[in-house]
């Protein structure tokens, strides 16, 4: 399986300088890059198949933590933004549940996908993770399961819509709401928005489309699933270093286990 069979590469030229930079620039500009119908939808149709076949394999958990992903702060009230909780209610598989023959597996670890994301990230090489778990996860929200408001820890996340509920699950948020490198966490900013003083972004997609987006000063949530079409959707995670692993206890919070 080629990237061309997966990739639809006579729109989007991923294996050229041009529209890398072009890509790179958009992501800059907008904390967000979104590509459209991205994979063809044979090999869609086929990530669709394997997808709801694996869900009885998914760790499902609901996790209340603040939008900082930080431990309380007892220098704070409990209803200070840096404490306050929002929910987090999904289900997880893991890399070693996705097949061997999965366009996922075969788009994750091509050459020419990955210097793709390593030009428009502005890394100098992409790694997978070295534990067996994180590399590639697909989630899964049922009815009434969300993505609470929260900032990533990493820089960027990349991410491919499988499937989409009919009514609810909206990808919502606010770009550069906080400046993390400079230890600015804007709690009056992420207050207002908490307290529903401040209406975020929308950011529409369907099926098939890959999403970059810098989420490390973005607030950003996915509301509550509001119909009975579960929400599918991959997350494809590199590093920059070799030799990096999730955490023990992330991927107890995030997998249920360690391997």
């Amino acid at each position: 399986m080629t990237i061309s069979d997966i990739v639809d590469v006579e729109r989007y030229h991923i294996d050229t300088s041009d529209f890398s930079d072009v890509c790179r620039q958009t992501l800059s500009e907008h904390g967000v890059l979104v590509l459209p119908e991205f994979i063809r939808p044979s090999k869609l149709a086929d990530i669709l198949t394997e997808s709801p076949a694996k869900q009885d394999q998914a760790y499902f958990c609901a996790q209340k933590h603040s939008v900082y992903l930080t431990p309380d702060d007892n220098t704070y009230p409990a209803d200070h933004p840096a404490n306050r909780k929002v929910i987090s209610s999904k289900g997880c598989i893991c890399d070693d549940v996705i097949d061997a023959s999965s366009p996922l597996r075969a788009l994750y670890d091509d050459p020419t996908f990955q210097r793709f994301i390593a030009v428009v990230a502005g890394e100098a090489a992409l790694h997978p993770y070295a534990d067996p778990l994180s590399s590639i996860n697909i989630h899964y929200a049922k009815r009434g399961q969300e993505l609470g408001w929260h900032f990533d820890n990493s820089s960027f996340a990349i991410t491919l819509l499988i499937q989409k509920p009919s009514a609810g699950s909206r990808f919502e948020y606010i770009k550069d709401l906080r400046d993390a490198d400079r230890g600015e966490m804007n709690y009056s900013g992420v207050r207002a928005l908490l307290d529903g003083h401040t209406a975020p972004d929308i950011l529409t997609m369907d099926p098939g489309t890959l999403v970059l987006f810098r989420g490390r000063n973005a607030i950003h949530r996915v509301s509550p699933n509001e119909s009975d079409t579960t929400r599918i959707l991959a997350v494809l995670a590199y590093n920059s270093k070799q030799g990096v692993e999730l955490s023990e206890s992330a991927r107890m919070t995030f997998y249920g286990r360690l391997s």
